[in-house]
């Protein structure tokens, strides 16, 4: 990889709470573009979409922001669409999980075929009927691949309905304990490509190796979705959702993700799911985050 261009969605709107609509402001205040440029990158930044902060919906408890979702949605899948025409693949900074909806459909504009590693402890195969709390950051998935239940108006907003077939994503270290009993039916019956968190966590260049085999050569183009609540909040306190005592020490979650982002066919990587109000104050935490994601994409 010698170029990438880099954008950003700060939204929070499908969140639990306010805090990940600061992630890309606070990653780039950290130093990513500056050290992915150190790294002998050539970096286009095409910086960053209106700030969405989360507030609740008390008229759609169960379906929280749905119509921010999908015109976030619906903008992100424009500027991802767009920025295919640079060099080099995209790295998309997030915001919460649901803006890889937006760039799945970006991607659905040509002709080329895509494969999606969704590089997450939960599955988010979720939808407004399954989660009471209403919050569409676990219901990304479900609504990609059309579960029953899914909301209308975000289940129709792109090119196609659906905007993934089954055979086109595997789940990469989802934790078993971390996933609903509605949505382990769903990976089961639908016979969803999945790798458990122990296996990565054993061998992590190993397990990423897997995928991309059973993925990624079917297709032209691999994008790869990391949420960073894949981490143990015990280890890097970055994520939204402080799971701790599951999911991977940092260093093992960026060893799979560099074997990712090796990849000659990769197109896009999405990072959501930080919220920098959950580390360190003097932001050595995001610091390091940042020196080794660079790292990878070098």
């Amino acid at each position: 990889m010698t170029a990438l261009t880099v954008l950003g969605v700060p939204t929070s709107a499908g969140a639990f709470t306010p805090g990940q609509e600061r992630a890309p402001a606070a990653l780039r205040e950290a130093g990513l573009v500056a050290a992915l440029r150190e790294r002998g990158l050539e970096v286009r930044d095409l910086g960053d979409s209106p700030v969405w902060r989360w507030r609740p919906d008390r008229e759609r408890p169960r379906a929280q922001n749905l119509e921010a979702v999908v015109d976030i949605s619906r903008d992100t899948a424009r500027r991802v669409e767009a920025a295919l025409d640079g060099d080099g693949p995209l790295l998309v900074l997030g915001g919460d999980c649901t803006i890889e909806l937006g760039v799945l459909a970006g991607h659905l504009s040509g002709d080329a075929s895509f494969g999606l590693v969704y590089f997450d402890l939960h599955p988010d195969l979720n939808t407004p009927e399954t989660v009471t709390e209403g919050t569409f950051d676990w219901m990304g998935m479900g609504h990609a691949l059309g579960l029953d239940g899914a909301a209308r108006e975000l289940l129709e907003f792109g090119p196609r309905t659906p905007l993934l077939q089954d055979e086109q994503v595997l789940f990469l270290a989802y934790g078993p304990e971390q996933t609903r009993p509605s949505e382990l039916d769903a990976m089961v019956h639908r016979g969803l490509a999945r790798i458990p968190v122990d296996e990565v966590a054993r061998d992590p260049g190993a397990a990423a190796g897997r995928a991309l085999e059973e993925l990624g050569s079917r297709y032209d183009h691999l994008l790869v979705h990391f949420d960073v609540d894949v981490v143990d909040f015990n280890d890097a306190q970055l994520s939204e959702e402080a799971v701790r005592g599951d999911g991977l020490t940092l260093d093992a979650a960026m060893r799979a993700l560099r074997v990712l982002a090796a990849s000659e066919r990769l197109s896009a990587l999405t990072v959501t799911e930080v919220n920098p109000f959950h580390g360190d104050e003097a932001g050595h935490e995001l610091g390091r985050f940042v020196a080794m994601l660079s790292d990878c994409l070098a």
